[in-house]
């Protein structure tokens, strides 16, 4: 039986059972307001005016289509994509001179760049990736295209023209790279020419259709003087990370999605001195280290047979046979922790990496999460004497409420009394509250303490004020 016949026979019982009840013994049925029922019917008109998708202008799909297999036609064997791209203007006007039904109906400028866009870039979204205001861009659907501008999540009015449209543009970005995306295998990480990091998921796993996700790298890679002026953090702050990197301690920055930590990285990176060989470890390359001595290893997922899969771990341990200087870890996830903190902990000093935690202490208890996930049976204890022995400084970054980055705490790891891991912040962030434009208000302040590697910083030759660690006006008393 249909659900509809279902429902028409529930309504007839109830309707025979009404006339069967006596007069006077009515059933207390809820009945709703004029308001409430308005209420209602504006609700469910705005649902559906949500939920309904973008109406396509038809004549101008059409006319882009013609236009497109005019260039096809037009190209010569061998001929390159941009050689053409002068002549796609002039072949749009002839097609309107000689076909009526385009005439008024079409804008030729905006079919002729999503003609270009296609062809020499990344389709509708390639205006987004050359917009230096943009830091992401998401993907969710043909119709639906969301960008992040100044820390702000923003709708926009790009589409694609269906699905088959965004497939296309993922496989013009992860084919270059080797990597493959379809039914078996329906998630990718990958990256662009620029290094931007790209995530794409595709259906059945993704409802509203394929999905791409692109995490925008600038063209010149920032510096420590940007994420001053940002407000990422502070000049007293900048002169304490470079002495850490210089005297070589083992530096991990911690933090939230997007919040900035692999920015951070590529600028602690930038610390390190020309003549030392650099090994760098990603899942998808994104650092952009100035060094001339630079090797980046990538890891490599497994092919359609589900073999030849090469992890974060697998590299490096074999990072540590290339006689590196100073490894590089773009994010540790996973059993490669323990790898890790036995390298620090065996004279690879001066090692940095990242990871997802909300402080630096959660840090730590996800490190010793990870470590146990290599399968190798540890007591605790003997675990966070690892981690204690192994990491120097943890460096915290947020991404607060206004979409501004900061760098909220510089914790210095001090060693293990009894079970616990001792921490001591050197720099914190100190909230105050919001303004009228809901900015954070709030300054970034040592906390007066120096740190117990302050003797080896001077060791190494690195003369760093104790003004550092003090606030403004506390050194002159």
């Amino acid at each position: 039986m249909s659900l509809l016949s279902r429902i028409q026979n529930k309504t007839n019982d109830q309707a025979e059972q009404k006339e069967q009840e006596p007069q006077g013994t009515k059933a207390a049925v809820y009945q709703p307001s004029k308001q409430q029922s308005t209420t209602r019917i504006q609700k469910t008109e705005t649902i559906h005016k949500a939920a309904k998708p973008k109406k396509k202008n038809e004549k101008q799909q059409a006319f882009k289509q013609v236009l497109h297999q005019q260039i096809l036609q037009a190209m010569k064997k061998g001929q390159e994509v941009e050689e053409i791209v002068p002549e796609i203007e002039q072949m749009a006007m002839d097609i309107l001179k000689e076909e009526d039904e385009f005439k008024g109906s079409v804008d030729r400028k905006k079919v002729v760049e999503e003609l270009i866009n296609d062809l020499t870039g990344f389709g509708p979204i390639n205006p987004l990736l050359l917009d230096e205001d943009v830091s992401e861009v998401m993907v969710n659907g043909p119709d639906q295209v969301y960008c992040e501008r100044k820390g702000k999540i923003i709708l926009t009015d790009i589409s694609f023209r269906d699905n088959e449209h965004v497939m296309s543009v993922i496989e013009k970005i992860v084919a270059p790279i080797g990597r493959r995306i379809d039914e078996s295998s329906p998630m990718v990480d990958a990256r662009l020419p620029d290094g931007s990091r790209v995530n794409a998921i595709i259906p059945p796993l993704a409802l509203n259709g394929p999905t791409i996700t692109i995490r925008k790298f600038s063209k010149d890679p920032f510096q420590i003087e940007d994420l001053i002026t940002f407000g990422t953090l502070t000049n007293e702050m900048a002169v304490f990370l470079d002495a850490c990197v210089k005297a070589r301690l083992n530096i991990f920055v911690s933090g939230g999605t997007g919040s900035g930590k692999t920015t951070s990285l590529n600028v602690l990176s930038n610390f390190i001195p020309n003549d030392e060989r650099i090994v760098t470890i990603e899942d998808a390359a994104e650092l952009q280290l100035g060094q001339e001595h630079v090797v980046s290893l990538e890891s490599r997922p497994p092919n359609i047979e589900g073999k030849g899969a090469i992890t974060i771990r697998d590299l490096v341990r074999n990072s540590l046979r290339m006689r590196p200087d100073r490894v590089v870890i773009g994010e540790v996830r996973g059993a490669e922790a323990l790898d890790m903190l036995q390298a620090m902990n065996t004279g690879h000093d001066g090692s940095l990496a990242t990871g997802h935690s909300n402080s630096p202490r959660d840090m730590i208890s996800r490190l010793e999460t990870m470590v146990l996930l290599a399968g190798v049976e540890l007591p605790v204890k003997a675990i966070r004497e690892q981690i204690s022995g192994a990491i120097d400084v943890i460096i915290q970054q947020s991404r607060l409420k206004d979409g501004s980055r900061k760098i909220v705490s510089i914790t210095e790891v001090q060693g293990l009394e009894g079970d616990v891991v001792v921490l001591q912040d050197i720099f914190t962030f100190e909230q105050k509250g919001l303004d009228e434009q809901g900015k954070v208000m709030g300054e970034l302040v040592p906390t007066g303490v120096r740190p117990k590697f302050f003797d080896r910083l001077e060791s190494s030759g690195i003369d760093i004020p104790m003004s550092v660690f003090l606030r403004a006006g506390e050194w002159e008393q």
